[in-house]
């Protein structure tokens, strides 16, 4: 049992539960070799006994662990241990996104910007290495104490995501909510179903609500393939226009008219960085706060008065590397201007040379 274990490999001592859902146990843990506080998820006896699927998490944890980016979760280590499957992960202090969300309802323009384009940066850079998440959704997005937002559980998502499909209905309809149109169809996710569940928590968090609510997760699926949602702005009318056609643009039902990939998202989003200080509301934590799988340790940060905006650039917690493709680069004109420069000076000598050669040889 999992109550029993209190050291993991004779590494790991756990110190106390801080999440749990249907397929873990989180703990806040010390690593007694390196003497740092870590997070230890411990799957349940279902997944770790799946020698399948314990093979499948194997991989895609090594595929994990080489992420390193500021808005992705480390991953320090994965093992076994009195059968249990276990992976070590970077501890955050601070809550998940969708306690906060609970908490919070509706989130200024700016603060919703800022997180979102976050998250955008950690998944995009996910995306240009070859992984796509496969179950995005704010419960598995990390928000610590100074507005820096972590996108965690990429290798179980993928991993999970492999299981055949008689076999997946458990794992795909546990977050209904956030499923792209062609992932409720049945087809496999790819980086455009991360884009629009990125857009669903973008809808989530300007109007405090989602866009498609249902009892019953075949709903959901029928929603997420045939309905429109309601647009944003009938719900929160201080919603800027362009924002509006950006959000419903995530949210469109062919992955093609969705933008290609989160980092352009990001960058779409990183526009409305520089919106009056005055919508900008602070983040308050919500103490006791515990989510499905969190990796993080609940803690509400020194008050601040409520008229005092929380100031920090957008732009600040997001870093984006250049796509590979030519598209929206701009044209350097000082490599062009050197390299004429310099062809001129080439050719131009040739007609020189030839002048002196035929006045030195008649």
């Amino acid at each position: 049992m999992m109550e029993d274990i209190t050291l993991l490999n004779g590494r790991y001592k756990l110190l106390q539960p801080i999440g749990s859902g249907g397929m873990a146990v989180v703990y806040k843990a010390l690593d007694e070799m390196l003497e740092r506080t870590v997070s230890v998820k411990i799957l349940r006896e279902d997944y770790s006994k799946d020698s399948d699927f314990r093979d499948r998490f194997r991989q895609e944890a090594k595929a994990a662990a080489n992420l390193s980016h500021p808005n992705i979760v480390t991953v320090y280590d994965f093992g076994f241990d009195n059968d249990q499957v276990f992976i070590v992960f970077e501890y955050v202090d601070g809550t998940d996104l969708k306690s906060l969300i609970r908490n919070k309802g509706r989130f200024s323009i700016q603060d919703t910007v800022g997180l979102v384009a976050q998250a955008c940066a950690g998944v995009g850079y996910a995306h240009r290495a070859g992984l796509v998440h496969c179950d995005i959704k704010p419960h598995n997005m990390l928000v610590s104490n100074d507005f820096r937002l972590k996108v965690t559980d990429f290798g179980i998502a993928r991993a999970l995501a492999t299981i055949h499909p008689d076999e997946k209905s458990e794992v795909v309809w546990g977050s209904p909510h956030y499923f792209s149109p062609e992932q409720a169809a049945g087809a496999a996710p790819s980086p455009a179903s991360d884009v629009y569940a990125l857009g669903v928590i973008l809808y989530e968090m300007l109007t405090g609500r989602l866009p498609f609510e249902a009892s019953e997760a075949t709903e959901l699926a029928r929603m997420h393939r045939v309905e429109i949602p309601i647009p944003p702005r009938r719900l929160n009318p201080a919603i800027p226009e362009a924002l509006e056609e950006i959000t419903l643009k995530v949210l469109s039902k062919e992955p093609a008219a969705r933008y290609r990939t989160a980092d352009q998202l990001g960058r779409v989003l990183l526009s409305f960085g520089n919106l009056n200080e005055d919508k900008t509301g602070p983040i308050v934590l919500p103490q006791g706060k515990r989510n499905t799988g969190s990796t993080v340790h609940p803690q509400t940060p020194a008050p601040r008065a409520a008229s005092t905006p929380i100031k920090r650039p957008v732009s600040a917690a997001v870093t984006y590397e250049e796509p590979e493709d030519e598209e929206g680069k701009s044209v350097d004109w000082f490599t062009w201007l050197l390299g004429l420069l310099a062809f001129t000076a080439i050719f131009g000598l040739i007609p020189f040379w030839l002048y002196i050669y035929f006045s030195i040889n008649p």
